[in-house]
């Protein structure tokens, strides 16, 4: 980093207030708006990610906040290049991720009056962001950039969004660096910890359901051993299985979409809920149906780094404003009680789990069995291997049969951002390179952001994905026979050779029919050491694993006699 009383250029300045902050990867679409930032990133210790699209950054932006904690650092152009990453600034708000968004902006002097890709950011981006800004004096770059990183962590973490006119940042001056930015906790006091142990000893069937960002590994193992000790049964949210080993004793399921019906009935009728880091918001809550609200049947712990969270839908009985992180080092020190009645029902429910999440028993129709596929890939991922998707019924068979063993494994966007796994495995196997990294992906949800692929083929980074192709947009296919049946409309798609896709990039690419097929391929995309797409063409009546197009259809039609 270059004498700091020396005079920069603005666009050097922010450079280094990201060397200053740590940040080792950036990802970005160039535009003309911020050479001068470019010209900072050329000589500075930072990893470019150079994305074919700004959404796919701003993805890659979050999958690196995810996997990191840290925040994910995206840069754009203006105008439509703005509005393309404003897809991935929605995912990092709804998913609690720390990410930091860098916009161009049009020259200061040019502002108001629709000058070429103006847009005011504040306006646009103000409610998808924590904190929206525009920097207009160079001499504050240090400053606000410090802010920014302060506010993406801080309570509950999220997207901010900084402007960068164009003039601002070929103008020089002479700034002191900020020291990096230091994430500020608090803690349970011993007064909130002495009730806990109160409620845990007078409950009968208590469980605890984590989610929400602010865990590490080390939280992660803290809270498994406390779970341990007392015998508790825990539940993850939805999109948050990588919170809790699924092989461990206590691991009772996650809470979302198409969840285990007897985990359902566990927590409908528990006495007492320990909720740590999630808001149990729409799908966890399967549509908020599952807690009274305001007021929760059952007795409420509710643990969230964000005071605003807390009480905000379902009043607790006990409210700790602290993060996953400073309550799980807390835990230790917690007395187990004498008594713990629920001790046998733990244990059935993770027999339930291990039930419910067993592929081999999933017969569905066609030659491609999707419970086959996730058999095999139980039995040869290792234990650190990061899995990412998007949205649609397919990713159903990675979240159900897939036993995530360790934090930082599970890339999935609880906004139900469709588009998101192929360029949020290219973010992990950048910011993880030697680690197995792969994509499930829908046939629709692939292509609405399958150019990355070329992005993974620039980087050399052998990713694999699994398109699984039923030929619709099938989620919606599912809804709408439901509430229309038989009348299909605006959901049937016309698909590419997805492994053709795949060679004319550069990379690996097979076509998988059957179950015998899908083993040899994935070790021979594998061995290729280039990314990889598999297509997967499964039968088109398979939308989930428990029923058919068919049956669906079928009911909807006998409830409409």
């Amino acid at each position: 980093m270059p004498n700091s009383q020396q005079p920069r250029l603005g666009g050097h300045i922010l450079v280094d207030q990201l060397v200053a902050h740590g940040v080792k990867h950036v990802f970005c679409v160039p535009g003309e708006s911020y050479l001068a930032v470019l010209d900072g990133l050329h000589d500075a210790n930072i990893d470019v990610t150079v994305c074919r699209q700004e959404g796919g950054a701003a993805i890659m932006a979050d999958a690196h906040g995810k996997l990191t904690g840290e925040p994910g650092i995206c840069v754009v152009t203006r105008g439509p290049g703005a509005s393309n990453a404003l897809a991935g600034v929605h995912i990092a708000m709804q998913d609690s991720t720390p990410m930091i968004l860098f916009v161009g902006q049009i020259e200061r002097g040019m502002r108001e009056r629709e000058a070429f890709q103006e847009m005011d950011y504040r306006a646009v981006f103000g409610t998808q962001a924590k904190w929206v800004t525009e920097i207009d004096q160079v001499e504050r770059i240090p400053e606000l950039v410090s802010r920014a990183f302060h506010v993406a962590t801080s309570g509950r973490p999220g997207p901010v969004v900084i402007a960068l006119p164009e003039d601002m940042l070929v103008e020089t001056a002479a700034v002191p660096d900020a020291p990096h930015y230091e994430v500020v906790e608090s803690a349970p006091t011993p007064a909130q910890l002495a009730e806990l142990e109160i409620l845990l000893a007078s409950a009968e069937s208590p469980i605890a359901i984590l989610g929400g960002t602010r865990w590490d590994a080390k939280a992660v193992a803290e809270f498994s051993a406390f779970a341990e000790r007392f015998q508790l049964p825990v539940a993850v949210s939805f999109r948050r299985q990588m919170l809790f080993p699924a092989d461990h004793p206590c691991f009772a399921g996650d809470v979302g979409i198409g969840l285990n019906p007897a985990l359902l009935k566990r927590v409908a009728e528990a006495d007492l809920v320990l909720l740590v880091g999630g808001r149990m918001s729409e799908m966890p809550s399967q549509s908020y149906t599952l807690f009274d609200i305001p007021v929760p049947r059952q007795k409420l712990v509710h643990v969230h780094p964000d005071s605003g969270e807390l009480n905000r839908v379902y009043r607790a009985n006990l409210a700790v404003n602290t993060s996953p992180i400073a309550f799980a080092r807390t835990l230790k020190d917690l007395k187990a009680p004498s008594r713990t009645p629920w001790a046998v029902d733990t244990e059935a429910m993770h027999a339930s789990y291990l039930k419910w999440s067993d592929p081999s028993a999933i017969k569905t129709a066609g030659a491609l069995q999707m419970g086959q596929v996730m058999q095999y890939l139980e039995e040869h991922l290792p234990p650190d291997a990061i899995m990412t998707n998007g949205a649609g019924n397919y990713a159903t068979w990675l979240h159900r049969f897939h036993r995530f063993q360790q934090y930082g494994t599970q890339l999935a966007p609880t906004s139900g951002s469709m588009g998101y796994g192929l360029p949020g495995a290219v973010g992990a196997k950048r910011v993880y390179p030697s680690r197995t990294v792969v994509c499930f992906a829908g046939d629709g949800c692939f292509l609405m952001h399958g150019q990355e692929f070329a992005t993974a083929v620039q980087y050399a980074l052998p990713i694999i994905v699994l398109v699984i192709d039923n030929g619709m947009y099938g989620t919606i296919r599912m809804h709408q026979e439901r509430h229309y049946p038989g009348r299909i409309s605006a959901t049937e798609l016309n698909n590419p050779d997805f492994a053709a896709y795949a060679r004319a990039f550069g990379g690996h690419g097979e076509r998988v029919e059957t179950s015998e097929e899908f083993g040899p391929a994935f070790e021979r995309a594998v061995a290729s050491g280039r990314p990889a797409i598999l297509h997967c063409l499964i039968d088109p009546e398979v939308i989930t694993p428990a029923t058919t197009l068919e049956k669906i259809r079928a009911a909807a039609l006998q409830a409409k006699q």
